[in-house]
């Protein structure tokens, strides 16, 4: 049986042996939700199916009537934004695990445990980030279906995954936190969806900020997901708009992308372990 750590005291640093046991915490608890995936896998349906709908409505519905200026490929310049909106839309997925495992006692039975109060949520996030790599690759092959292809080298498509994984696993601890503040499974899913959906169709995933209301344009070019699109098609050489809006995320979005993320863990991962600890007192 794998030994569990007991739990670190408040501001207690992590150090030596004390490290390895939170790692071997953090090790048997992603191999549990992993074993719950294997034992429903109906639960990648939102990282599996969800990408082939969006990608093929999109590309074959709505990409007819969405220009995108020049000469560009509306089919290459919606994968980079399908990318992004597929690991934001895993967040909601998040929140509302985290709530069910509040609600059904799975906490209080790890509470019971001689285990790092961190080792739960990290754990968490690791296997979410496991599942967003299977959802980033489902789009990516779709979107090699339908004729996106990568004109950039090797390199710079290997930046592009790292930057959409980082960014995917900075938001999963949104997420978290999400669910750390909400009471039922439904209430997540619902919160979630007002959150998430508004800020994934205002931006540059789907259509160029420069066809939106005036108004409506400096706040979509400041939306961590237009940075992360722009990035992706910047790296993979397709079609990027983005390039020509004279505002720092678009001219930057690489270092843009690298600063939302860096951001959001530093704020929400803390906050999440917080709001754990004070809901387990």
């Amino acid at each position: 049986m794998t030994a569990i750590a007991p739990p670190l005291a408040e501001g207690e640093l992590v150090t030596g042996t004390r490290l390895g046991q939170l790692l071997s915490d953090v090790w048997v608890l992603t191999k549990r939700s992993l074993a719950r995936i294997r034992r429903e896998p109906e639960t990648l349906s939102e990282v599996t199916i969800q990408p082939v709908m969006f990608v093929l409505m999109f590309a074959y519905v709505f990409g007819g009537a969405i220009g995108i200026g020049g000469k560009g490929n509306y089919h290459e310049y919606l994968i980079g934004g399908m990318i992004g909106m597929g690991l934001a839309q895993t967040a909601p997925g998040t929140a509302v695990a985290v709530v069910s495992d509040m609600s059904t006692g799975l906490i209080d039975r790890f509470r019971s445990l001689p285990m790092s109060r961190a080792a739960v949520l990290m754990a968490r996030s690791l296997a979410d980030m496991l599942t967003q790599i299977i959802g980033t690759s489902v789009t990516a092959a779709v979107g090699l279906a339908i004729g996106w292809r990568i004109h950039g080298t090797a390199l710079q498509a290997i930046e592009a995954l790292a930057l959409a994984l980082l960014f995917g696993y900075a938001f999963t601890w949104a997420g978290i936190c999400l669910g750390m503040v909400l009471r039922s499974p439904e209430a997540a899913q619902q919160t979630g969806f007002v959150i998430f959906l508004p800020l994934t169709f205002i931006s540059s995933a789907f259509v160029p900020t420069q066809s939106m209301p005036g108004w409506l344009q400096p706040i979509a070019e400041w939306n961590p997901l237009s940075s992360l699109a722009a990035a992706c098609r910047g790296l993979f050489g397709n079609p990027n708009p983005a390039a020509s809006v004279d505002a720092w995320p678009a001219q930057h979005a690489v270092a843009a992308v690298i600063c939302w993320s860096v951001g959001l863990i530093v704020v929400f991962a803390p906050l999440a372990i917080h709001l754990y600890r004070s809901k387990n007192r």
